[in-house]
């Protein structure tokens, strides 16, 4: 009988002496184990429960338990911030600045070096409940103090080809500076306009359309605004005003916490799997301890649609039940306050109205029941507002808000007006038809009812008229059905507005079929648009259509991929009472590397040949900016029209110019490496400074912003291609990247005994900040990047001074495609 054996993976050391046996010995104790790393600092993406919730520097040093394998060391306040309940952890001063995995009960963790992810588990039951998506307010970057400036600029040249038609020449300014200071935001908006003719008439415009400045108070999830802005609609209609605003910012909050959702609440008997469907698909999924549970973190999802709730408990026996879901704009989640507080004068698009101050506040709230409370105050000098409401989920009924506005308004002529507002809104997604109602309302207003905008306005200077015709009713509904995955979609939109004192209504539907087959997408519309007024005359009523117009329309666009990559032939037929049939046949598409530049080509044609017309259109983004130009002719003029827009950023490390800045946006900073892009933006790469501008970046969210390495010139190298960033809103955030500049060199490295430096050994930069090692292989040969044309370098390949050697080397003068290989001694 064979006896017991043990056995374990181990790798010889001695076996690198086979071919070199005079080369040396490094230590490679560490590495004897399988898939053994060194202990040290390694920047990984740490995933909890395989969720990833940050990526950051972790030290990992050898286990105790076999002396091979790394473990992380994790701070106290690191694993509380990943939702780690404070009793799970060990309490004793050894642990306040390390705390291993292996010290929280039946928690592991695994390092996986070749892709630097860190897969940490942690039994349930010992997590705080965090919301996904969740970041931690520690993590906010309030970003750095910049100077900004969006600007654009337009033109155009107009020839006439008639009597009818004059020459004109046309320019168009938007400037957008602005400024970060901390956590303020300083921003303006201004215009300049001129027109002029082949007459020698020139008019000159130019405007200032809001100055303001903003920051973010994190503690009360909200936003404070001093200056030129605009109230919020959720509850009145929004109101510009000069003054001061305390509102709700819901994108503080997780994307599984923003929007309406219901809580869904249950009891598990074990340690079960909870799975949440809606229409037949899983939405949500996650594991409970045993006990009453409830999930207040779920994504919205639509309009509408029952959930449908499975408890999987650890024996396989399951538990299900529904949860009504259905959602209208006022809903808010359970528990949840979203308010504004608004104070200032009422700020006017008509210089002649007198400014007068007003005061606004409006709330709502999200009750149990998937009920929603809501309402507000408007007041001023001469008019006020109260405004209540309520909204609820009905589940597979929909949901449906109702509200009421009592208004007082004193008007001009000092006459005094009373009246109420009545508005009702619903939503419904039928799942089994396809068919959503998105928002069907109505709203009736009484003859003395008035908004606050509608009596600021009357006060003008030079007026003595009063508000006579204002709006008594307006229905609304979108309808969207979805026919089958093969035969596509219908829309419907209707809305329709009556006034007081006047017979003016107003109208319009809209019809819309779309669909698609093998890459070709085709639609049909149809829209009907009418206003009119009604004069009573001696009791004969006549109508008189000012705007009365049908128009029918229908397109294609058809892929040509098989010949001509990223191109499109696109035809489209437009029916209408003022202009009669057209047709617009055209080609257009997207080329060079990256798609920076789009372009299109149309010619249109009328059914009566009187008003056929060919354009022109190019749009290219940049590293610097966006360039557009056109070309437009039909029988009344010919055209030229250019434009350039983008942004300057003015930091602490100079001037970067980039395409046109949104509001929150990314500083890239890459001494050194030029004319690399980032993936997912379009033209967007390095400057010849190694800077750039990631103009568009979620503020509250982790953004992870990576460099394209294929685009590095021979002679830079990148330690770290990916950052992550978390901005607050309007932040100019610096992504910083550790670059290396220099030769690369393939070394053959002797000691002065002649015999190779030995396998394994490291290499450094002697003389820098650079940390970056270099192993050596067979014979002494090691590849080195980043290198000046003469330097030191430190060898090391053991803890005694007897271990370690120096290498001056001066580099031969190569093109920087080139790899030289040299023969240096390490002494």
């Amino acid at each position: 009988m064979p006896g017991k054996v043990q056995a374990d993976d181990y790798f010889n050391p001695a076996l690198l002496d086979l071919e070199n046996p005079d080369q040396g010995k490094t230590d490679f104790s560490v590495f004897e184990k399988d898939d053994a790393q060194a202990p040290g600092t390694y920047h990984v993406n740490i995933y909890i429960n395989n969720e990833s919730v940050d990526t950051r520097d972790i030290v990992f040093s050898l286990s105790e338990k076999d002396n091979s394998t790394l473990q992380p060391c994790f701070s106290r306040e690191m694993l509380e911030e990943f939702g780690v309940k404070e009793d799970a952890l060990p309490k004793n001063e050894a642990t306040d600045k390390c705390v291993y995995i292996t010290q929280i009960p039946d928690a592991s963790a695994e390092f996986k070096f070749n892709e630097q992810k860190l897969m940490v588990s942690i039994p349930q039951f010992l997590l705080k409940h965090v919301p996904r998506g969740y970041v931690s307010p520690d993590q906010y970057d309030e970003g750095i103090n910049a100077a900004l400036l969006n600007y654009s600029f337009s033109g155009s040249k107009s020839t006439g080809l008639n009597e009818q038609a004059q020459d004109n020449t046309n320019y168009f300014l938007n400037l957008r500076p602005g400024l970060n200071l901390g956590a303020w935001r300083l921003r303006n908006y201004s215009t300049w306009n001129q027109n002029s003719n082949e007459n020698g008439n020139k008019e000159d415009d130019f405007s200032s359309v809001y100055t303001y400045a903003q920051r973010d108070i994190i503690a009360l999830k909200s936003q404070l605004t001093l200056g030129q802005s605009s109230s919020p609609s959720d509850v009145f209609d929004s109101v510009s005003f000069t003054g001061a605003q305390l509102a709700s910012d819901d994108d503080m909050l997780p994307d599984s916490m923003k929007g309406f959702a219901p809580l869904i609440h249950g009891i598990a008997r074990s340690n079960a799997q909870v799975t949440v469907r809606q229409n037949g698909y899983v939405i949500y999924q996650s594991y409970v301890s045993p006990g009453a549970f409830e999930i207040n973190d779920m994504y919205p999802t639509g309009s509408s649609g029952d959930l449908n709730v499975t408890v999987k408990e650890s024996d396989g026996s399951e538990q299900n039940f529904v949860v009504p879901y259905a959602s209208l704009p006022v809903l808010q989640r359970e528990g949840h306050l979203k308010y504004s507080i608004t104070a200032g004068q009422y700020r006017s698009y008509n210089d002649d109205v007198t400014p007068s101050p007003f005061l606004q506040g409006t709330a709502m709230y999200g009750l149990k029941g998937g009920w929603t409370v809501y309402g507000g105050l408007q007041g001023s000098s001469h008019y006020s507002a109260l405004s209540m409401g309520v909204g609820k989920n009905f589940g597979s009924f929909g949901a449906l808000s109702l509200d009421v506005d009592h208004a007082k308004s004193t008007l001009k002529d000092e006459s005094e007006q009373t009246g109420n507002s009545w508005r009702l809104r619903y939503s419904k997604d039928f799942a089994t038809t396809g068919t959503t109602v998105a928002v069907a309302g109505y709203r009736y207003s009484t003859a003395g009812f008035y908004s606050l905008q509608d009596v600021m306005d009357s006060y003008t200077d030079d007026s003595d008229d009063t508000l006579n015709d204002h709006r008594s009713q307006r229905q609304e509904v979108t309808i969207n059905q979805k026919i089958s995955p093969t035969l596509g979609s219908l829309s419907i939109s209707v809305v329709k507005e009556q006034y007081w004192n006047s017979d003016k209504s107003m109208a319009s539907l809209s019809l819309g079929y779309n669909n698609s087959w093998n890459g070709i997408s085709y639609g049909i519309n149809y829209s009907y648009n009418k206003n009119t007024n009604n004069n009573d005359d001696d009791n004969d009523h006549e109508e008189n259509d000012y705007d009365n117009d049908k128009v029918l329309s229908f397109n294609v666009s058809i892929p040509l991929d098989r010949w001509l990559k990223n191109t499109y032939v696109n035809y489209s037929l437009n029916n209408s009472k003022e202009s009669g049939t057209t047709h617009n046949i055209g080609i257009s598409g997207s080329a060079l590397e990256g798609n920076n530049l789009s372009w299109n080509i149309q010619q249109g044609l009328s059914a009566q040949g009187d008003n056929n017309s060919t354009t022109l259109n190019a749009d290219y983004k940049g590293t610097y900016g966006e360039l557009t130009a056109g070309y437009s002719q039909d029988q009344n003029q010919r055209q030229i029209n250019y434009g350039v827009q983008g942004g300057i950023v003015a930091h602490a490390n100079g001037v970067t110019f980039s395409q046109p800045l949104g509001e929150t946006i990314a500083l890239i900073k890459a001494p050194g490496i030029e004319g690399v892009g980032v993936n997912n933006q379009t033209g967007v790469k390095t400057d010849f400074r190694g800077y750039t501008v990631v103009p568009y970046v979620s503020p509250y969210h982790k953004t992870a912003l990576s460099l394209n390495t294929q685009m590095l010139a021979d002679d830079a190298d990148l330690t770290m291609a990916s950052q992550s960033v978390t901005p607050t809103r309007g932040a100019v955030v610096r992504a910083s990247y550790d670059t290396r500049i220099g030769k690369r060199v393939l070394m053959m490295l002797t000691r002065s005994s002649q015999h190779p430096v030995p396998f394994g050994a490291s290499v450094t930069i002697a003389d820098t900040k650079d940390t970056e090692e270099f192993i050596v292989g067979d014979d002494g040969q090691v590849y080195l990047t980043g290198l000046e044309d003469e330097g030191s370098l430190l060898v090391s390949w053991g803890k005694g001074a007897d271990k370690q050697c120096h290498v001056n080397y001066q580099l031969p003068k190569t093109a920087a495609q080139d790899i030289p290989t040299i023969n240096a001694t390490c002494q």
